[in-house]
């Protein structure tokens, strides 16, 4: 799975080309992007986290962005700042091009871009997320990922 939408945005890649927030302009897009990137692929397979958290995360070391932030980085994952994902990125789950978790990280409902609802859930059941009972949306209670505190996988 890949982020389906995002057109070509030519960039050039600043910093040292290693995706690593730390060797980017500070202040810059990009290291918002790569931070937030950063925080999407550490979130295990079977877990979920939100637009939110992740950004709260951001936010204590670079003191800006929100919700709204992180969902745009992730819209240009595939292509936009696909320079900031590290060559050889890993994420266990299902076939990425991106190395970027996306279906990952959900609004504070619970749910998917309601765009890619389909594509999200069926990679979030295949991993063995819970979801609520209606099935289209992620259980948090059960679920939720917090960045740093809690990496123990969902029962």
């Amino acid at each position: 799975m890949t982020w389906p939408f995002g057109a070509p945005y030519p960039v050039d890649e600043p910093g040292d080309g290693s995706g690593d927030p730390a060797a980017l302009p500070p202040g810059s897009p990009e290291e918002y992007a790569a931070a937030v990137l950063d925080v999407v692929r550490q979130v295990p397979s079977g877990r979920a986290t939100t637009y939110g958290l992740v950004a709260e995360v951001v936010a204590e070391t670079l003191h800006r962005g929100g919700p709204r932030q992180v969902g745009r980085v992730l819209a240009g994952s595939g292509d936009r700042y696909a320079h900031l994902v590290p060559d050889g990125a890993v994420v266990v789950g299902p076939a990425v091009d991106d190395g970027v978790p996306w279906w990952r990280v959900v609004n504070a409902a619970g749910a998917p871009p309601a765009h890619l609802v389909t594509a999200a859930l069926d990679a979030l059941r295949a991993e063995g997320c819970p979801l609520a009972r209606d099935g289209r949306r992620v259980d948090l209670r059960r679920a939720v990922w917090f960045p740093g505190i809690d990496d123990a996988p969902a029962d």
